[in-house]
């Protein structure tokens, strides 16, 4: 019998982390749309590059709830820099003219400086994650 209910309560946790990560998603999403709506310059495209990792991570979270943090914000970091690398060919400006979702995701122009933002997100993600996380367990366990 404690397979089953270890099983049921692994199932419960990864719902759990599924439904916080989507969450977290969401709330990434409206923060990044709401910067580019209400701050220009720097702030706006610095930042929306952090928010850009954070929100792969919350994705790779999502589908993949036992991952852990580091290799989600590992795997968060890598594809925001091979999207940034993917900037230095013609395809994705190509896209950028012709759908704003593909701007959106896949920019148009390559600059070097989105690398340390894209790193900057995946280590303020990794801390939410833990942080999170902490507040999971303790809750789980009657501690919090």
């Amino acid at each position: 019998m404690a397979r089953i209910s270890e099983t049921h309560d692994g199932a419960a946790d990864q719902v759990r982390t599924r439904l916080v990560a989507f969450g977290a998603a969401t709330v990434t999403i409206v923060a990044g749309l709401g910067l580019r709506a209400g701050v220009s310059g720097n702030v706006a495209k610095y930042g929306g590059d952090a928010l850009y990792t954070i929100l792969l991570l919350t994705l790779v979270v999502l589908v993949a709830p036992r991952v852990t943090r580091l290799t989600a914000a590992g795997g968060a970091l890598a594809v925001s820099c091979a999207v940034e690398f993917l900037q230095l060919s013609q395809v994705p400006a190509e896209l950028a003219q012709r759908s704003t979702l593909a701007r959106l995701v896949l920019g148009s122009t390559f600059n070097a400086i989105d690398l340390l933002w894209y790193a900057v997100g995946a280590v303020v993600g990794c801390l939410i994650h833990t942080a999170v996380g902490s507040l999971s367990s303790r809750r789980g366990t009657g501690h919090g």
